[in-house]
């Protein structure tokens, strides 16, 4: 594993950063109490090419190998402390745009990929129902075939997008006795008749990432949007959240670096008893320890994105990174405001708000336990 940055790589992370500095700040800490998305920052994102990352260039994206998408994604998170937004942009591109790149036919790319790239539209996916989480095949929305259309009938919970979503793949079964080979994804349009979206859920973190509940009473669904073939619902969630599993939690590297400096400063200046706190054993330990977790994130991250360029298989490795990086964010989150003292614990420190966005992911893509249970299945256990 070559990790060696080009110099086009290197400019390309530093003016991620860069942009995300000068453009993505201002008033995330009044958006976050209203619960409010950034519409305007979504779209500077896309201007910037972040949406379209790892798409082909014929589709509106920038053809940039895995690699080079989570560095630049890395670059984000520390450039940008709205988590929320960061959070909406790679469920767009984790659930949506890779899976229609891979699965899709040649008239669904072209038609929704270069919208979904500029950041015209705003994508996401539907699987989760209230009776099934962990369980994510146990679904109960149905979709019956009528000619030249599918019926959908069903509901979906903590839909990632879902009130501002004007594109999004439905998982749905065609046959119930089939178990999960009886999956289907649609590629389900918000106009679409007998789509309905219930009212905003309100959440702990990620606050300016909106998610709702989505309701499917006989909607109707053209034939041409079914993506990949009426049995292969299975293959296609398990590739995706394979994709989202590996890379979703690039930007929390770059968060969990953030903090990192942001603490060191705060025990560099923060004075008591005539010295500075980070002259205390206790509170060095702690910095030292948010290092080690930054340093084990980033290389877990980047040895899964290059073993995905390679085209290799990397369902533990997914699994792995994916809970190294939750439960490194969080604690590094803890340590942070544990820094901080009364003042982390404030609101206006905005290091309380990392906390409670970095919690949420240790839910997201499969929970904590869910990803021992992978891991440990594919050591043979």
């Amino acid at each position: 594993m070559d990790f060696a940055w080009s110099n086009e790589q290197l400019e390309l992370r530093e003016a991620a950063k860069n942009f995300a500095l000068a453009e993505l700040n201002d008033g995330v800490r009044e958006r976050d109490q209203r619960s409010e998305f950034n519409l305007e920052g979504w779209r500077k994102c896309a201007d910037f090419g972040i949406h379209g990352l790892p798409i082909p260039v014929d589709y509106g994206g920038m053809g940039a190998d895995t690699l080079t998408t989570v560095a630049v994604l890395e670059s984000l998170g520390y450039g940008c402390v709205d988590n929320g937004l960061i959070f909406s942009v790679n469920a767009h591109m984790w659930t949506l745009e890779v899976p229609l790149l891979n699965f899709g036919s040649k008239e669904q790319k072209a038609r929704y990929l270069p919208l979904l790239c500029s950041g015209t539209i705003i994508g996401g996916n539907a699987m989760t129902e209230s009776g099934s989480g962990s369980d994510a095949y146990s679904l109960q929305t149905t979709a019956e075939r009528r000619r030249d259309k599918y019926v959908l009938n069903g509901s979906k919970i903590f839909v990632s997008n879902g009130s501002i979503g004007d594109l999004i793949v439905v998982y749905a079964t065609t046959d119930r006795s089939l178990g999960p080979n009886g999956i289907c994804g649609f590629l389900v349009e918000r106009n679409f008749s007998g789509f309905q979206v219930g009212k905003p859920l309100e959440k702990m973190g990620l606050r300016t990432s909106p998610m709702a509940e989505l309701f499917f009473d006989n909607c109707e669904v053209p034939v041409d949007n079914r993506l990949g073939t009426e049995r292969s619902g299975k293959s296609l969630f398990a590739h995706s959240m394979n994709w989202e599993r590996a890379c979703i939690l690039a930007s929390a590297v770059g968060a969990m670096q953030r903090l990192l400096e942001k603490s060191i400063q705060y025990a560099r200046d923060r004075k008591q008893f005539g010295q500075a706190i980070g002259k205390f054993q206790l509170v060095a330990s702690k910095i030292v320890d948010m290092k080690m977790r930054v340093d084990q994130s980033r290389a877990a991250l980047y040895q899964t994105a290059w073993l995905q360029s390679t085209g290799k298989s990397t369902f533990l490795e997914a699994a792995l990174v994916k809970l190294t990086i939750s439960e490194n964010w969080v604690r590094c989150a803890e340590d942070a405001i544990q820094i901080h003292g009364g003042y982390g614990y404030m609101v206006e420190s905005e290091v309380e708000r990392e906390l409670r966005d970095a919690l949420g992911s240790k839910l997201y893509s499969g929970t904590s336990e869910i990803q021992r249970v992978i891991a440990a299945s594919l050591l043979g256990l």
